[in-house]
């Protein structure tokens, strides 16, 4: 890795669906060696897939989101490893699981529904019976104003902020 594959990965995970050509001319490489570049990247799952930024509400379908906070007994030899490959494979509803620190919780879901009672229905009937989840914690998330990097609120042009000292 250097500090051109760097580049191409920063320029990716902003928007991946950007024509070669663009990135070429953004990070002085021909279309061919970032075709290759990513490529590789790819192949060594640095590059692990590409996603959509969806605005759902947009579309058509509403969608509910909660963080939930997991206290967890951890296993004998495996730790948290077994629990967390088992949270994970329940799409679609898990977005993101974290291992996290610092606090009386362990970890950090995130996940979608149609509705609140949607996620209130996948916690109680999926998540909090598992034998190693000891308690749950559930944010409502009430309004999202960016995610993964993206700002997901349009301002009108000519709209100033409000500022003040």
């Amino acid at each position: 890795m250097d500090a051109k594959d760097w580049l191409l990965l920063r320029i990716l995970e902003e928007d991946s669906a950007q024509d070669m050509s663009e990135v070429a001319d953004l990070t002085d490489l021909s279309e061919a060696e970032v075709k290759e570049r990513v490529s590789v990247m790819e192949n060594d799952k640095i590059i692990r897939g590409y996603c959509a930024s969806v605005d759902w509400e947009k579309a058509g379908e509403g969608v509910a989101a909660a963080t939930v906070n997991l206290k967890v007994t951890p296993e004998r030899d495996v730790g948290y490893d077994r629990i967390a490959e088992r949270i994970a494979r329940f799409p679609p509803q898990v977005c993101s699981l974290r291992l996290i620190s610092g606090g009386e919780y362990d970890f950090e879901l995130r996940i979608t529904g149609k509705n609140i009672q949607d996620i209130t229905r996948f916690v109680s009937e999926h998540i909090a019976p598992m034998e190693q989840i000891r308690e749950t914690a559930t944010i409502i998330v009430m309004k999202s104003y960016k995610e993964n990097g993206r700002i997901l609120y349009d301002r009108k042009e000519g709209e100033r902020l409000p500022f003040s000292f």
